[in-house]
């Protein structure tokens, strides 16, 4: 019988390829070697710190909340008090020069009262509602701070009898974020020279830098659920509104 011959092998061939690539020199400008070259490459060194400026300023407006609250055994009725009351409080504030711009509803909502029966042979009664509660709120911005005692003390008059939070602000935040900012940066820059000082290093320069501004600190809201009748209205204290900016600075450090 005769036999066919047969084709060479090619293992040999293979593994010869196989052990060639095995010990090529990598690339420098293959993704491998690129990693190799990073990993071999020193981090630049550098010193992050974190400065805080203020600068306080006194307020020129008020943001303030009032709310007409009015109770009734149907929600019809509720409703028409609380707008009946809340119409004279709106013409108030209008003759007071407050600008329609700045005259907002903020909430306006309808609760449903229930009558509190105690569980009989430990079942719970069904509630029975007995009422409903109508609020509705308004936001004011009182750009006139000389307005602000007397028009709470009229509004409270003619039928607001929840509410009264204050928040004094600014118009314009320009100029006191400016001289808040260069504080801040000023206080980065004293720690960043005082920490590379203490160490024996040179200060670099400046790689990244970062800004958080938080609200600003008014004094504490005023609140009040009835006012009497003071003569020349709610006395009103503004004070001065703080405002802080916080920043990160990360500096080379030189050898």
């Amino acid at each position: 019988m005769r036999r066919l011959p047969t084709a060479p092998s090619l293992a040999p061939a293979f593994l010869a390829l196989a052990l060639g690539t095995a010990f090529l020199p990598l690339s420098p400008f293959s993704a491998t070697g690129a990693s190799a070259q990073e990993a071999r490459t020193p981090r630049e060194p550098i010193i992050s710190v974190s400065g805080e400026g203020k600068a306080a300023v006194a307020p020129d407006m008020a943001i303030l909340s009032l709310a007409v609250v009015r109770q009734a055994k149907t929600a019809d009725a509720a409703v028409s008090a609380n707008n009946t009351a809340m119409s004279e409080v709106l013409a108030a504030i209008k003759a007071e020069g407050i600008a329609d711009r700045d005259v907002q509803t903020s909430s306006f909502a309808i609760y449903p009262q229930y009558r509190q029966v105690a569980p009989k042979d430990g079942i719970e009664p069904p509630q029975e509602i007995i009422g409903y509660e109508v609020s509705n709120t308004l936001t004011l911005k009182v750009r006139d701070l000389e307005k602000l005692g007397g028009l709470i003390d009229k509004t409270v008059k003619l039928g607001v009898n929840q509410g009264g939070q204050i928040e004094f602000t600014n118009t314009n935040t320009d100029e006191v974020m400016t001289h808040a900012r260069k504080a801040a940066v000023a206080e980065a820059l004293a720690k960043a020279k005082t920490l590379t000082e203490a160490a024996g290093v040179k200060l670099g320069r400046i790689m990244e830098i970062s800004e958080n501004s938080a609200p600003p600190m008014a004094p504490p809201m005023m609140r009040m659920t009835m006012a009497k009748d003071s003569g020349n209205g709610v006395p009103v204290a503004a004070g001065e509104t703080s405002y802080t900016v916080n920043v990160n600075v990360v500096f080379s450090i030189d050898p």
